[in-house]
């Protein structure tokens, strides 16, 4: 019998992240506004015009795009001891951040912020910016090096991956 999850996290914004997407969609938004009343104010000359017309239609474009790609969901996906997350933004574009096998953890538990972080550690985050159920699992792959993931799985979630721990891991998670 195959053991599948998956599970969609929504990113929350942090306070600075949302200040950053309304700076740039008020900047975006006046760039266009510029751009266009530029292209009215050149009628007479209808090249000057059309590049204003132009230029505001790609800062329109441009504002649009940054406001859309500030929405980023996590899916994660287990299917018999491999996990997959993948990141989506704006519910159009997908990208795999990192799939691993569950039996290479090495470490696995409760995210804290003073858990030990060597130098040379990569770490992927993809929680929901929500401290108090976050995990992480450390890992050695292939192309990361020593690598930790940080993410928020459901029981269902936790449930599987408990299954292909390793022994010594498993123990302390039952």
């Amino acid at each position: 019998m195959d053991n599948f999850a998956e599970q969609l996290v929504v990113k929350n914004e942090t306070a600075s992240e949302k200040t950053k997407r309304i700076l740039m969609t008020v900047l975006g938004i006046t760039g266009t506004l510029i751009f266009a009343v530029l292209g009215v104010l050149m009628l007479g000359s209808p090249v000057l015009s059309f590049v204003g017309f132009i230029l505001a239609a790609a800062a329109g474009y441009g504002t649009f795009n940054i406001m859309q790609s500030s929405y980023i969901e996590y899916e994660y996906a287990f299917t018999n001891g491999e996990l997959d997350v993948d990141k989506i933004i704006a519910k159009k574009k997908r990208k795999s951040l990192i799939s691993v096998e569950v039996r290479t953890f090495t470490a696995f538990g409760k995210y804290t912020e003073d858990i030990d972080e060597p130098d040379n550690m990569t770490v992927v985050i993809s929680s929901d910016n929500i401290a108090s159920h976050e995990y992480y699992a450390d890992f050695q792959h292939g192309v990361y090096g020593l690598t930790r993931l940080v993410f928020a799985p459901d029981e269902k979630m936790l449930d599987n991956i408990n299954k292909f721990l390793p022994a010594k891991l498993r123990s302390k998670h039952i």
